[in-house]
């Protein structure tokens, strides 16, 4: 049974969390996710989603190069530059980041929020048709205490990643969504920059 979360508590205690145990989730809990994922947000109601669900070993396999593959290139390959600035990543986000690089395919569970007719279009903010529906499923996941990200650094094998799950040639995935039992960690608030440091009124930077 899912645990009883309020909003606020769901809200406030829903980290990426990277380190997936290969526990079996079953496709009753998938159900459950996914159908509270649709009662998100959708422009205009048009709901021109699809959701793919993958457990196929030898699809993640392929799949797990290519994020590999852009992982290394992004930033596994820069780790001593990455957590040398004060700025950049922590090394405990680094490393769980690098740990789920290397270990994607043992999370039990993928699914791929798709948007269809999305090829055609070239509207930078086309994601928000559908990443508030996104959200929602990674809530929900929580509170079956279930782990979740949302990544797109497959997304240099974008056509291949297409073909592999059977898409039209004119719809894109929109990202990765690996879902596990946390295998380390807790459910925690993540830190963040104060309030007073990101927002602004009326204009930016005005206090």
């Amino acid at each position: 049974m899912p645990e009883p979360l309020t909003v606020q508590e769901a809200l406030h205690s829903t980290p990426a969390r990277r380190y997936l145990s290969p526990e079996p989730i079953s496709d009753e809990i998938i159900r459950e996710l996914l159908d509270a994922a649709v009662r998100g947000p959708s422009g205009g109601n048009s709901q021109g989603w699809a959701w793919i669900v993958v457990r196929d070993p030898e699809v993640k396999a392929k799949i797990a190069e290519y994020y590999l593959e852009g992982w290394n290139k992004a930033y596994g390959s820069r780790r001593e530059q990455i957590l040398a600035d004060p700025e950049g990543m922590s090394a405990a986000s680094f490393n769980a980041a690098d740990h789920l690089a290397n270990h994607l395919a043992e999370a039990p569970v993928w699914i791929f929020p798709v948007l269809l007719g999305a090829a055609r279009s070239q509207n930078p903010r086309l994601g928000s048709s559908i990443y508030g529906a996104v959200q929602q499923l990674m809530l929900a996941a929580r509170a079956h205490g279930i782990g979740s990200t949302l990544t797109t650094l497959y997304m240099g094998h974008e056509a291949e990643v297409r073909e592999l799950l059977g898409l039209p040639s004119d719809a894109l995935t929109m990202a990765l969504i690996p879902l596990g039992y946390p295998a380390k960690g807790r459910w925690s608030q993540p830190k963040r920059r104060p309030l007073d440091e990101v927002v602004f009124f009326e204009k930016f930077q005005t206090p």
